[in-house]
């Protein structure tokens, strides 16, 4: 899979829809055990979810965490500071496929970037051994791998116009993993499971705006691949756009997205 180079205004310009999985996922998270507790957002992205979280936890003391500099920019510039409980914001680089926590947190918070890190879960014995007793380990992941977006984008970069130039670039099948593989991961980490699904039906509005949502993410391995060539970019998005409008089509009230996500919240036992 090639590492797509991130469009923050792109990302942010479906913001309200993608912010209810992380807002449902919030809802679910325990009592934090300390009064200001420490708090790491891996794949922090443009910060806007971050802020989500500062909103929930005024006192703690919170660091994003992403490799995209656009991103982090972006994070800074919006959300960067002090909080309203006499918590702290901040945002850092960091690869989440190799960071390693550097001190206890009492929250590791990841919102739609496992599924870019591949061998995620080997990396789930770290992450909970550095949580402080009642932590929590949560995240949330695109969980519609088999939806038509995913299915059509792969099925064109594997057409053999396509195929020499993005043959694996689409992100793979096997990126997100079943409920049970992470519930049972987890468990046997020692922690307390919460594992489900939910499905939204997100009814966007505008022109092609299935097509708009997938340029802020699934579709970004796909235009880095192609950013040196704006003509075949042009003609395989617009390839993919038609394909698109077919298995989205428009209503009287907009366009239905109908989008599967994953949730799991891991807590440590206290003593």
């Amino acid at each position: 899979m090639t590492t797509p180079r991130w469009d923050p205004a792109q990302y942010l310009r479906h913001a309200g829809h993608r912010a209810r999985a992380f807002t449902d996922l919030l809802a679910r998270l325990p009592a934090p055990p300390r009064d200001r507790p420490r708090i790491a957002d891996l794949g922090c992205g443009p910060g806007n979810g971050t802020a989500l979280l500062a909103e929930r936890r005024p006192t703690a003391r919170i660091t994003g965490y992403d490799n995209s500099p656009e991103m982090l920019d972006r994070a800074r510039t919006d959300h960067e500071g002090p909080t309203g409980g006499g918590g702290r914001l901040d945002f850092a680089h960091a690869d989440v496929r190799t960071w390693t926590p550097g001190e206890p947190y009492d929250l590791i918070v990841s919102n739609a970037t496992l599924q870019w890190v591949p061998g995620h879960a080997d990396r789930f014995a770290d992450w909970t051994a550095a949580l402080t007793p009642g932590g929590a380990l949560a995240f949330q992941v695109p969980d519609n791998l088999d939806a038509p977006l995913h299915v059509l984008l792969r099925d064109l970069a594997a057409a053999p116009r396509w195929r020499s130039r993005l043959a694996g670039v689409p992100r793979a099948t096997d990126s997100v993993h079943g409920p049970g593989f992470y519930l049972d991961r987890l468990a046997r980490l020692g922690c307390a499971a919460d594992v489900w699904q939910t499905t939204y039906q997100h009814v966007l509005q505008g022109e092609d705006p299935v097509l708009d949502w997938v340029k802020g993410t699934g579709l970004r391995p796909v235009l880095t691949a192609l950013a040196d060539d704006p003509e075949a970019c042009e003609a395989f998005v617009t390839a993919y756009r038609d394909l698109l409008r077919t298995a989205y089509p428009s209503t009287p009230y907009g366009t239905v997205l109908p989008f599967r996500r994953l949730f799991a919240v891991a807590v440590k036992p206290s003593p």
